[in-house]
């Protein structure tokens, strides 16, 4: 933790890992409405491609400066990026056409798993009995949302090819975010993700060159304009950036826990965007997500 903003402000990282997520679930918006318009990997493509463009202005000189360091740097940086930007960003697009949002839902809550798990495995962290336990809520109240407070729904999903998409991402932002903490950087943390999201569009040219030819070409026009540029900023420069600084604060194993707040966030923009209807499991599985998340923090 940087000891500057703990020992000043101790509840600054929890306010991070509560506002942070609130950028995260802006991506279910981009996959509920964007996929609809966009096809799914140029989409992904387009976004990381924004993302560095917007950034490069703004930390050219430093990576200039920095060449040694990025030639160092290059196959973690572009792991980070096909990790982070290239599975992460095109994996629940793809998911999103055959599965379900529930389907997501459930699969992703293994991502924090194992973010412990490899944690625990390649870098000796030590987990506590509060974290395992904050841990099992969080799931608890993630699966109270997606089965709508009943059990039945839950034994009797189905589950598709989709699914694979998804346990792929989920995968992936584990990868991405023990290595995003664990690899140390001599780039300064918008610097560095603006190399991982240079490395995350280059990971995904070829699968949107193939998109185009084979399967749907993108159409270039406001509305292709209008989820580019919102996909960049809200779910991906806003909510990576967060993201990293959080990891510094509190670990990569804690800060995975914003997956399970990522749930509850991406339930409210349903509720607010898409006119969903507000149920009383939606109130039980928030509160047991807040809960876990509570018990996540203590220390033992």
């Amino acid at each position: 933790m940087k000891p500057s903003l703990t020992k000043n402000n101790p509840y600054a990282p929890y306010l991070l890992l509560l506002i942070q997520p609130i950028f995260m679930a802006t991506n279910t918006i981009v996959s509920r409405g964007g996929v609809e318009s966009v096809p799914p990997i140029s989409l992904a493509f387009w976004r990381w491609f924004t993302v560095f463009i917007m950034l490069l202005p703004f930390f050219y000189n430093e990576i200039l400066k920095n060449k040694k360091e990025f030639n160092k740097e290059f196959f973690k940086l572009f792991f980070l990026g096909s990790m982070g930007c290239g599975i992460c960003g095109a994996f629940p697009n793809l998911a999103g056409m055959t599965t379900t949002m529930a389907n997501i839902g459930i699969i992703y809550t293994s991502s924090p798993v194992i973010i412990i798990f490899l944690s625990i495995l390649f870098f000796k962290e030590k987990i506590n009995f509060f974290r395992i336990l904050g841990l099992l809520i969080c799931i608890t109240g993630v699966f109270t949302i997606i089965s709508k407070g009943n059990l039945d729904f839950l034994i009797n999903l189905n589950f598709t090819i989709g699914d694979l998409w998804v346990l792929g991402a989920a995968f992936g932002w584990a990868l991405y975010s023990i290595y995003l903490l664990n690899w140390k950087s001599k780039f300064s943390l918008m610097a560095r993700f603006t190399l991982i999201a240079m490395f995350g569009f280059i990971s995904l040219f070829p699968f949107f060159i193939l998109e185009n030819i084979y399967f749907a070409k993108t159409n270039y026009n406001q509305t292709f304009l209008f989820w580019t540029i919102f996909a960049a900023i809200s779910p991906s420069i806003i909510a990576f950036s967060l993201y990293t600084r959080l990891q510094k604060y509190v670990g990569a194993s804690f800060a995975g826990f914003t997956l399970y707040l990522f749930a509850v966030y991406g339930s409210i923009f349903g509720i607010i965007i898409f006119e969903e209807p507000l149920f009383s499991f939606h109130y039980l599985g928030g509160l047991l997500v807040f809960t876990g998340v509570y018990f996540a923090g203590r220390k033992a």
